[in-house]
């Protein structure tokens, strides 16, 4: 690696009330794979944001090549080599992967666009990358991996120098990280400096030549990887001592609140399992395995073709999300930000709307206690926030689960389904949550939790229940875990 190509000299950005970067300096180097990390709120989206142009720093600058800059603009960003590759993919799925390649640009011959050149320079540019995919397939078609591939090319294919790749692997399995950690191996060979932003603490010590650590807006330490220790890192991101390891639940496991009996449809065969009080079920399974279809149709919003749900021995069969709440069954969704909150709208809007009839006379909320409740959810749950009235989009990944995790609460049922609890959150968050899920589990709640994370299910799990291609493999008790075990049955072993 040759001396530093990009620095980003003394960046300070304030919003109102926030401080999101206090004079942070990184240096960068050619053909290197730097990773940013730091719990959500740590400023490594603004400084991103600050380097690709859509946000202006109240002071520092930007020296790219030996040139300095104050600003950049999204157009001067890219036309210097920048390229940022967002965890929401900028694609067109009803298009060829050549086609979004060259989307905005143009390649022809007077007014006539040349498909067969535009295809001939993707299949280079894959080629270039090790990967082999046809050019004239839809996107939409293409597994998640692929299509990160795709917005890699097409970065590529505009002379990138710079590419920032914001958790990168949150979707993908980990035969697809391998597909990536190929790629990207290929691109620092071409001399491509690559940020890098992950949660995930083992690719970074895979992946990263050198690591800065960022917390609450400041540049806390930059290390070469070979030189620091998990321990440290995960010190230096949270500002105290933390252990990874899972908490331990002191309560006993109590009798049985839901069954499962031959539950077939959406996809899935003759799933069978009870959960009890007290407990945690996870489900375990690769992706595809039918976890979330068998979870969507407890939680009333997709339909079962036969078998049986049972609530205390009681006969249930949810037709809507609405009926399942009403029987105490509770979903936190994989995709909060979709599907768990109002992103324009205040916390305190958020916890309460499940639960507006109740608090209402005649549609007029009743104030103090929509307050009095709201409160006792912040504190229970600890929600970071200067006021209540905050829109729930500028909290950190981590409280917005929070807020999810409220506005259930509020509703008072007996079963909590957590679809990926952590995904997206850091490690400092991840504690509070699996805390938080031992105390319900301590009040009595039952449990069912989904985790790509095999680590996280079997850390936190007190029986796994595993699937595959939307088969029941196995139940397994805790004197079964291990991840051979789990892996035999999830890859389709009765």
């Amino acid at each position: 690696m040759s001396d530093v190509f990009l620095e980003l000299s003394h960046i300070t950005k304030y919003y109102p009330g926030v401080k999101a970067l206090n004079d942070v300096s990184v240096e960068l180097k050619k053909g290197e794979v730097h990773a940013l990390v730091g719990e959500n709120g740590a400023g490594k989206s603004t400084l991103i944001k600050i380097l690709a142009g859509a946000v202006e720093p109240n002071g520092g600058e930007i020296i790219l090549n030996g040139k300095h800059y104050e600003k950049m603009t999204p157009q001067s960003a890219k036309e210097l080599g920048v390229e940022v590759i967002y965890q929401e993919f900028n694609l067109m799925p009803s298009l060829s992967v050549a086609e979004n390649i060259f989307c905005g640009s143009y390649m022809g011959n007077g007014v006539i666009i040349s498909r067969k050149k535009m295809e001939q320079e993707a299949e280079r540019i894959l080629r270039d990358m090790g990967l082999f995919i046809s050019p004239g397939v839809l996107v939409k078609n293409l597994s998640v991996a692929y299509m990160q591939v795709v917005e890699i090319a097409k970065a590529i294919s505009r002379n990138a120098e710079i590419l920032v790749m914001d958790e990168p692997t949150a979707p993908l399995t980990n035969a697809e990280v391998e597909i990536l950690f190929q790629v990207i191996g290929r691109l620092k060979e071409k001399g491509v400096t690559i940020i890098y932003i992950s949660h995930r603490l083992n690719e970074i010590f895979q992946i990263a030549d050198r690591i800065t650590v960022l917390r609450d807006g400041n540049k806390i330490a930059s290390h070469n990887t070979v030189d620091v220790s998990r321990k440290q890192l995960i010190y230096e991101m949270v500002g105290r001592e933390i252990t990874e390891t899972y908490p331990t639940r002191n309560n006993s496991v109590g009798e049985t609140i839901l069954q499962l009996k031959n539950v077939t449809g959406n996809g899935v065969r003759n799933i069978s399992f009870e959960v009890h009080k007290g407990e945690i079920l996870g489900l375990a399974g690769l992706v595809g395995a039918g976890r979330t279809e068998t979870i969507r149709m407890l939680f009333g919003a997709d339909p079962k073709v036969s078998g049986q749900f049972l609530l205390n021995g009681k006969e249930i069969s949810p037709k809507s999300p609405k009926e399942a709440v009403e029987h105490g069954i509770l979903l936190i969704p994989e995709d909060r930000k979709r599907q768990g909150v109002i992103l324009n709208l205040p916390i305190y809007m958020n916890i309460t709307l499940p639960i507006l009839p109740k608090i209402s006379k005649f549609t007029v909320i009743n104030k103090k206690l929509e307050k009095k409740m709201v409160d006792q959810q912040q504190a229970a749950l600890r929600i970071k926030t200067p006021t209540l009235q905050q829109l729930v989009k500028n909290l950190s990944g981590g409280n917005q689960q929070k807020v999810v995790l409220a506005k259930w609460l509020v509703c008072q049922g007996q079963v909590l389904i957590f679809d990926e609890p952590t995904r997206g959150i850091d490690v400092g968050a991840k504690q509070e949550i699996y805390g938080l899920m031992n105390e319900l589990c301590e009040q009595g709640m039952a449990i069912i939790m989904i985790s790509s994370e095999m680590e996280e299910v079997i850390g936190m799990s007190d029986r796994i229940v595993v699937l595959s291609e939307g088969i029941q493999t196995a139940v397994l008790d805790r004197a079964d875990f291990n991840q051979e075990t789990i892996l035999h049955h999830a890859s389709g072993h009765h």
